[in-house]
């Protein structure tokens, strides 16, 4: 339940950041009086408040942006146009961020909470990326705010093993120029005070130490 209600907390903040319709505080009361009697049936509620507030969201926040590269909805998995795919490729940098927090702090990055365990799929990664997602998306609204239809480039690759197809991605100097801000993004510096010692830490710090206190709070090793 606190992975859906900080993840739509942190678009309430893009959205009020950029004058828009925010989601108001219900759903947090909306959350935490779910109940069920399987994990399964309490984690399809969750889904479904989560997918309904997630799709408001980016349909707003996809409005900011030129008319051009302007996304009908937010695809994932195989998405065709380039924004789509810009949106795809920052959130895996902070899939691997994540991953790696998650092993530093001895955690199983495959025996998630919210997202269910499937092979392959590393749940937890998947849950714990949602507290961030907010981050990515604010920075990519001004990366994609300067961009035009001639930024893209169509590649045509296989969809299944007996069928291709085409995808729109950002040119290649445009990617590099991406992945440079977002690892510059992760060595700022937020006020939030470290373990330890320290009043500020970087993006990257906040994620590695919010992973050992989410791990210390599973074993109650309480800090």
């Amino acid at each position: 339940k606190q992975f859906v209600i900080s993840k739509l907390e942190g678009q309430n903040l893009v959205l009020k950041k950029y004058g828009l319709r925010n989601h108001g505080f219900s759903f947090k009361e909306k959350i935490e009086n779910i109940e069920g009697d399987s994990l399964d049936n309490i984690r399809a509620k969750l889904h479904g408040i989560e997918g309904r507030y997630t799709k408001r969201y980016f349909d707003q926040i996809f409005g900011l942006l030129p008319e051009a590269i302007r996304p009908e909805s937010r695809k994932n998995f195989k998405a065709y146009d380039g924004t789509n795919n810009i949106f795809n490729l920052a959130y895996e940098v902070l899939s691997w961020k994540v991953h790696r927090a998650l092993i530093k702090a001895k955690l199983e990055p495959y025996l998630g909470f919210l997202h269910s365990v499937q092979h392959g799929k590393p749940s937890l990664v998947c849950d714990f990326m949602e507290l961030y997602r907010y981050l990515m998306d604010d920075l990519l609204i001004e990366f994609c705010r300067t961009l035009n239809s001639k930024d893209f480039i169509v590649k045509t690759e296989n969809q299944s093993r007996k069928k291709l197809g085409k995808r729109e991605y950002l040119n290649n100097q445009l990617t590099r120029k991406l992945i440079t801000a977002l690892e510059a993004f992760f060595e700022t510096e937020v006020e939030i005070p470290r373990i330890k010692h320290g009043k500020r830490q970087t993006v990257e710090t906040l994620i590695n130490e919010e992973a050992l206190l989410f791990a210390k709070y599973l074993r109650a090793e309480y800090v």
